[in-house]
């Protein structure tokens, strides 16, 4: 941030204003994201049963607020200064140091992209991508100002600097709309698909229908309800056994660890068609159909012969 508003006081280039101005919010984010990680690791506690993992999405929030604040007042001054423009100066030097800072801010956005992958955080991956998108940006902005050098037309500037605004805007809206449907419990379908995959590629025959499965986000973990058809003549013992070990495939083989509420529906004989185990006692009509589990069919609220 220092170094890019040495690049604007030397260069008084709107453009370099520009990227500066993002940089506070860099800033600003990074502050408040700190804060929420710190607050997401901590233990449940009376207050908050599911944890604290919530917070990672407010994290969020607040940082596309300010990255499109940022992007709408820079938008507004890039229109002032095409009507009203000024002298600009000593652009290649003002070039090298946005260069270097884009450099930089590259390295740490993909390293902390990484590790959101590792730690499972959404606070780590909005911060990184926030990094890279101002690492672009400054590329853009390198060789705006390299053309406006060679071109001598200064109110490309301003120009440069306005599409600039209006692509932070839209980085600020994309990061808003992901922490909405995060607050909202919007579903992770790509995690729904990696948990339907698991399931379905290891079920055991007696798991005769899963539905009603959704999905809620808890900060690194990952909520899930459904409900697990199985033969009815099952005791307690082992309905609880078959329902340990979904919890059990899943955890051991997605990425994402996975809390599980599974509430165990008895079967029906309409369910005999496409039940899988040959050697059910109470079997009214052979089996006829293979049911895969798809998104399409577990979320919904019925069984597959519905």
């Amino acid at each position: 941030m220092l170094a890019k508003f040495t690049a604007y006081f030397l260069t008084s280039s709107n453009a370099i204003l520009t990227d500066a101005a993002e940089s506070i919010v860099n800033v600003l984010a990074s502050s408040f994201a700190f804060y929420s990680i710190y607050l997401s690791a901590q233990p449940r506690d009376l207050n908050h049963p599911y944890g604290h993992g919530k917070v990672e999405f407010f994290s969020v929030f607040v940082e596309g607020s300010l990255i499109a604040l940022a992007g709408i007042l820079i938008t507004f001054k890039s229109v002032y200064n095409l009507f009203y423009p000024h002298e600009i100066q000593f652009l290649l030097s003002g070039a090298i140091i946005i260069a270097v800072t884009g450099i930089i801010n590259y390295i740490l956005g993909y390293y902390l992209v990484e590790k959101s992958k590792v730690y499972n955080s959404l606070t780590l991956f909005a911060d990184g991508k926030h990094l890279q998108t101002d690492a672009y940006t400054s590329a853009g902005l390198v060789v705006g100002l390299i053309l406006i050098y060679y071109t001598k037309i200064s109110y490309l500037d301003s120009v440069l600097s306005a599409c600039l605004g209006l692509f932070i805007i839209y980085t600020g809206y994309k990061l808003l709309r992901k922490s909405v449907g995060g607050l909202m419990d919007e579903s992770d379908f790509e995690l729904v698909d990696e948990v339907i995959t698991i399931l379905d590629d290891k079920r055991d025959d007696s798991w005769i229908d899963i539905h009603n499965l959704r999905t809620q986000r808890y900060g690194a973990e990952l909520h899930i309800d459904c409900h697990l058809t199985l033969p009815y003549y099952f005791d307690l013992t082992r309905v609880h056994e078959e329902v340990s070990r979904v919890d059990k495939l899943v955890n051991e083989s997605a990425r994402v660890p996975t809390e599980f509420f599974i509430h165990a529906d008895p079967c029906v004989p309409e369910c005999c068609h496409y039940c899988r185990m040959a050697d059910c006692p109470v079997r009214s009509e052979p089996k006829s159909l293979d049911i895969a589990w798809v998104p399409d069919k577990v979320i919904r609220n019925q069984k597959h012969f519905n």
